[in-house]
């Protein structure tokens, strides 16, 4: 079994492809929007997210405060709005399976597909994105990007162990060919944009 083993390696290890180098991609040539909000609004209402701006953190935490009357089990990953949800990274998903809604704070939007970037630190703990029933993502105005070129050049995907882009809410249809949000993830997404 061993020998057969190493042969199949080996024969892996003497066909491999030659290496090519990564193209040089120009970003000056790839798409670009005239309004790179409106089109980060216009991608992510289509697939289902909401898109809700705010001229600054006050009028957010107003509407923050109106929320957290209306629901029962809310984390908070965003200094900006107050104390953060303390001990999450320990929780398990036993534990945060009735989460109803967390905040958190994105680093940048992508007009391109509706992605917001979201560092692991900024989730307090991995699995609070993909439990929760409804994701609140909070971004700048100024750091909406065009495409996902210019996203790779502002974040940093090496620093942190962890990190992913989130264009939500979940769907699937391949059950029956029947639509299912919240699949995968969170029923809903909204993303609060700070002028």
């Amino acid at each position: 079994m061993t020998a057969s083993r190493n042969k199949i390696l080996n024969s892996i290890k003497e066909h491999q492809p030659d290496l090519t180098e990564l193209p040089v991609i120009d970003i000056g040539k790839v798409i670009g929007y005239a309004d790179t909000f409106e089109q980060f609004r216009n991608v992510l209402e289509s697939i289902g997210g909401k898109v809700v701006s705010l001229p600054d953190w006050d009028a957010l935490q107003q509407l923050v405060n109106e929320e957290k009357q209306q629901e029962n089990f809310i984390i908070n990953a965003v200094p900006e709005l107050g104390e953060i949800t303390p001990e999450v990274h320990n929780l398990t998903a036993v534990q945060l399976e009735k989460l109803e809604k967390i905040y958190v704070k994105g680093t940048l939007g992508v007009a391109e597909n509706g992605a917001v970037w979201v560092y692991e630190s900024h989730l307090l703990n991995r699995l609070t994105a993909f439990i929760c029933q409804h994701l609140v993502l909070i971004i700048n105005k100024k750091d909406i990007v065009g495409t996902l070129h210019q996203a790779y050049e502002k974040i940093e995907v090496n620093k942190e162990g962890f990190g992913l882009f989130i264009a939500d809410p979940s769907k699937t249809a391949d059950i029956e060919q029947s639509l299912v949000i919240g699949a995968h993830g969170s029923r809903s997404t909204t993303v609060y944009v700070i002028e």
